[in-house]
């Protein structure tokens, strides 16, 4: 199995986006030493007291110069807030900076009301499907020149190293994202930490649609990848007491508390107790929301959740307070997985 992860540059309690783009700088670094696969960054806005993570393509080019070899990415550059020229553009200057390391992982979301007028986001878009279809469409055109004679953009090229094209991939958490990623040709990332019940159908809607492209770098067969809310610690109850905030955080963002992060110790408050562990083997259709454990557990747990929807590479998100308890975590999971590090 290939492991990745995504990080969402949380501020730590009492520190600053400074704080928070330093310890993401630390984690790629680690993740590259350890053997990781990939290290994206997100996309967030209007969280400033709990996500730094506002602008993946500035931050990306901050992190290609701070690693050597690991592949670099969004998760997600939301496409829905900008210009596919523009996108296109950021990504060809990545390329540059860091030849043949960039993925340019596309998604879409709405976040606060306030916060997308302030983007200059239209809500109203009356297909939103093939809205975000003809947009990542036209960025991949851009990227890879493919706009043909005649056409209005023909003559529009991106500056970029030459070597290779930043690969894209169609980030979603919906059966829809998903055959659209399959329409396109394109690789698929699914987010199973937001809609964990719909992974098995999006990887059946990705595949059911699948077909082989011109776009990108001529995909021929499916390629995914699922993207999972995990911690590890030594012990399986450890685990579950750092997994209390993923749980605690979702359980306000129900109540409509958005923007908060609750500590381990308010988290475990929250929720009345320690969340039991996850147990070693899943039931047939259990898609857990966040899932911890030891190495070994963790590892299995992993290895079940690829298996299910048939792909051999998998991103570790998570919601970890603390940036010690969080690196800890990755070098566990690295060590359960069998990484070879760098």
């Amino acid at each position: 199995m290939e492991l990745s992860a995504v990080d969402l540059s949380p501020v730590p309690d009492d520190g600053t986006a400074t704080d928070a783009y330093a310890n993401t700088v630390a984690a790629a670094r680690q993740a590259e030493r350890l053997g990781y696969s990939r290290f994206w960054v997100a996309e967030h806005h209007g969280m400033a007291t709990r996500i730094a993570g506002t602008a993946p393509e500035v931050l990306l080019g901050h992190l290609a110069a701070e690693t050597d070899a690991i592949r670099l990415g969004s998760g997600a550059v939301l496409l829905n807030h900008y210009s596919p020229f523009k996108v296109a553009e950021q990504f060809g200057a990545l390329d540059a900076l860091a030849p043949g390391r960039i993925d340019a992982g596309l998604g879409r979301a709405n976040g606060s009301p306030a916060a997308d007028r302030a983007l200059g986001t239209d809500r109203r878009v009356q297909n939103p499907d093939e809205d975000h279809t003809e947009k990542i469409k036209a960025v991949v055109d851009h990227l890879y020149d493919d706009y043909p004679e005649g056409h209005a953009y023909s003559d529009l090229e991106i500056p970029r190293s030459g070597e290779a094209e930043p690969v894209p991939w169609v980030l979603g958490s919906s059966p829809s994202s998903a055959a659209i990623a399959g329409e396109l040709g394109l690789r698929y990332c699914f987010a199973a930490f937001i809609r964990p019940q719909l992974a098995t159908r999006s990887f059946e809607a990705y595949r059911d649609h699948f077909e082989s492209s011109r776009l990108a770098d001529g995909l021929d067969e499916p390629q995914g990848m699922l993207a999972v809310n995990a911690v590890c610690a030594e012990t399986d109850q450890a685990a579950a007491r750092i997994r209390a905030v993923a749980e605690a955080t979702y359980k306000r963002m129900q109540r409509g508390e958005i923007g908060t992060r609750p500590s381990i110790e308010d988290a475990i408050d929250e929720l009345g107790g320690v969340p039991q562990p996850t147990p070693a083997t899943l039931d047939a259709e259990e898609w857990p929301r966040a899932i911890s454990g030891n190495p070994e557990t963790v590892a299995g747990l992993l290895e079940q959740l690829a298996d299910r929807v048939g792909v051999d590479e998998v991103m570790i998100q998570h919601v970890v307070p603390d940036h010690d308890v969080a690196l800890r975590s990755h070098e566990l999971l690295a060590d359960g997985v069998g990484l070879t590090a760098r």
